[in-house]
């Protein structure tokens, strides 16, 4: 969790102590801190909450402002981490448009085209709602207005995966925009047989463990880099 949560800054995804990086263990709940620069931070810094109470259970520091958001994830989805960010082409993405377009065949990864959660006041119950909105149906990331992104993910490196993808689809996207013509865009039908496509992607199992050579057990489809 603190190696994404350092991933953010050097991939120019946060700036500062910006956004948040969050997993799900059993019935507890591991978050990055608040207010800490993440440089600084080490694996003692994380913060443990339980999941039903919110009652912090492990770690010295106060745990992030946005902790009622990733609750909120985590009750609502079966979700094992979250990774939230201020992505700068997310962020602009999501001053333009109710519903990333389908720009390329990764927004199946994510369940479908990615829609904008409506503006609140981080930390509130009302932006909670609001990014629940947004993934409903099975989404595993969008984005917030005037804020940044959230993703979710089988696992750490998945969920981040999946953060760097929507930040590359928001990009492209804006690039297509400023060009002047009306991008392409993959349709309903194609976006379904890329998600199909994706189910039998990777590597196979490795023998006697059910895990593709090189990955995490819980990396889940789309964890790799696209192909």
């Amino acid at each position: 969790m603190v190696d994404a949560a350092r991933r953010t800054v050097a991939d120019g995804l946060v700036v500062g102590t910006s956004g948040n990086v969050s997993a799900r263990v059993g019935g507890l709940v591991l978050v990055t801190p608040t207010g800490v620069p993440y440089h600084r931070l080490g694996p003692d810094d994380a913060v443990g909450v339980e999941l039903d109470t919110g009652r912090q259970v492990l770690g010295r520091l106060r745990p992030t402002s946005e902790l009622p958001l990733h609750l909120a994830v985590y009750r609502s989805t079966g979700t094992r981490a979250v990774v939230h960010t201020h992505a700068p082409h997310a962020t602009a993405a999501s001053l333009l448009t109710e519903e990333l377009p389908a720009v390329h065949y990764m927004a199946a990864e994510l369940g479908g085209r990615p829609r904008t959660a409506g503006y609140a006041l981080y930390g509130t119950p009302e932006l909670a709602e609001s990014v629940l909105a947004a993934l409903r149906g099975g989404r595993g990331g969008c984005l917030m207005r005037n804020h940044g992104m959230l993703t979710l993910g089988a696992g750490i490196d998945h969920a981040y995966d999946r953060t760097a993808q929507l930040e590359w689809m928001c990009r492209v996207w804006l690039l297509a925009r400023a060009a002047g013509d009306t991008p392409t865009l993959l349709d309903d039908a194609e976006l379904a047989a890329a998600a199909e496509r994706f189910r039998g992607y990777g590597q196979p199992a490795a023998p006697g463990t059910g895990t593709a050579p090189g990955t995490e057990a819980e990396s889940g489809p789309g964890a790799a880099t696209a192909p």
